[in-house]
């Protein structure tokens, strides 16, 4: 561990003697300050959350990750193409050491530098947060400066349902005479009539949900609790309201209270209810009376959401900094890797094309959804394909995966929307970003390194 420290420390040394340190924290200093400036908000909450905390910590991440990705390929590669690695070989230290050694420095970088800029982010926050208007700022304190947990109602397992209902319309029905087609048209019908059916409330119907908050939600008692719903409606008008009558509580006992609220449908709202109704078990019982001429639709997945209190803004705020960390840690290991068996310019290359990859995610997910690289045919309604597709394909998957895996967590959106970072997602986050995908780098990097001809590469140069 000391010969890996000492390694640390010298490429601490080598990002202050170039000054890409000093560098970093202007450019991190101009967006912290210079962006909320430079975007005016509306005055509302969601308008100063969406800039300092989207925007802001948005930009901070990706000059990070730059920098990150620049040191890790610069400090290897450029200590093998000077011949100072050669220098260090001779010593009494491990190449593996060496390795760790400036994969821990340049954590230990962005780690400075993300607390340095966190904390002005904070700072900067908490000063706009105070000019806003008096009704503004308690919206800001109750939706974006505070950790809310979430529970769901567990989803129903409606294969019995669905069974039973395909049983039900195929009696009577020959299926030796059915295509495949024919049976595959069924089967969808019969599964969205039974979907829809357990998610429908018909005029002056209720429907309850029991929602299992746990220990968390004894703690939550007395505290600010919403509940987020979002229902859909065949009503044609998109400026309708319903009239929309929840019951809070056990609905047989009297210990239980009525919230009334007048509610537009297809998009989701967030009202206070009583955290007092929590009961002993930690459980929370929500019904809903439907009110109006026309059923609603509450969708098993998103319809109905309890958000209540966990923690507080500033110990959210760092758990979404360690998150990030995490992810610089994991693109330092990208760096260092490349930088293993690459010149400084084409391990740079090749691991901003690995960053690039994850900023186009979304074209990523919609080629391996479709199944091809290749663009809508109008003259076929569907989609191309080509020999390139069983290469690039199989590789877009992959690669979506590894995406998915290392942003399962969304720290930046998470604490614009007041969303609690749990310990256990910060723990999940490092175990799945440093430990699995870090170390599948690490592990490639340090061999390459290990069996590399540093003096083939003297030669060379």
């Amino acid at each position: 561990m000391k010969r890996i420290l000492v390694i640390a420390r010298l490429t601490w040394k080598s990002a202050f003697r170039y000054r890409l340190f000093w560098i970093m924290a202007v450019l991190l200093l101009t967006a912290v300050v210079g962006l909320p400036l430079a975007l005016q908000a509306d005055g509302t909450a969601q308008g100063l959350a969406q800039i300092v905390l989207t925007y802001t910590l948005g930009s901070i991440t990706a000059l990070l990750a730059f920098f990150t990705l620049w040191l890790a390929c610069g400090t290897l590669a450029r200590d093998v193409e000077e011949c100072q690695m050669q220098m260090v070989s001779v010593k009494p230290i491990a190449r593996w050491q060496v390795w760790l050694g400036k994969w821990a420095g340049i954590l230990g970088l962005n780690a400075l530098l993300l607390a340095l800029s966190g904390a002005a982010v904070y700072g900067v926050l908490m000063w706009r947060a105070g000019r806003l208007p008096p009704n503004e700022q308690q919206l800001l304190r109750k939706e974006v400066l505070v950790a809310r947990a979430s529970a769901k109602p567990p989803v129903k397992n409606l294969q019995k349902d669905i069974q039973r209902a395909l049983v039900a319309r195929l009696r009577g029905i020959d299926s030796s005479k059915l295509t495949p087609e024919d049976k595959t048209t069924i089967a969808s019908q019969v599964v969205s009539s039974v979907i829809a059916t357990n998610e429908e409330v018909a005029p002056m119907e209720t429907k309850e949900w029991k929602l299992d908050l746990g220990q968390a939600g004894l703690r939550a008692r007395g505290l600010p609790m919403q509940l987020r719903v979002k229902f859909h409606s065949s009503n044609p008008r998109e400026d309708a309201v319903y009239d929309s009558l929840w019951l809070i509580g056990p609905p047989n006992s009297t210990r239980h209270q009525l919230v009334q609220e007048d509610l537009p449908g297809d998009s989701f709202q967030e009202f206070d209810v009583p955290s007092e109704m929590i009961s002993d078990d930690g459980s929370l019982t929500v019904s809903y009376l439907n009110r109006n001429p026309l059923p609603v639709l509450f969708s098993m997945d998103d319809g109905l959401e309890v958000l209540y209190h966990e923690n507080s803004f500033g110990v959210n705020f760092c758990r979404g900094l360690g998150v990030i960390l995490c992810w610089l840690g994991f693109l330092a290991a990208i760096g260092l890797a490349a930088a293993s068996f690459l010149s400084f310019p084409v391990a740079a290359f090749a691991s901003l094309g690995i960053l690039a990859m994850a900023f186009f995610s979304g074209t990523i997910k919609s080629v391996v959804e479709n199944g091809t690289i290749t663009g809508w045919d109008s003259a076929t309604a569907g989609y191309g394909h080509s020999v390139v597709d069983t290469v690039m394909v199989p590789l877009f998957s992959g690669a979506l995966k590894v995406i998915n895996l290392a942003t399962t967590f969304s720290p930046v959106d998470f604490l614009s929307s007041g969303r609690s970072i749990t310990w256990g997602d910060l723990g999940l986050a490092f175990a799945q970003i440093i430990v699995v995908l870090g170390g599948v780098f690490a592990l490639f990097g340090i061999i390459f390194f290990t069996r590399r001809e540093l003096a083939a590469t003297q030669s060379q140069s």
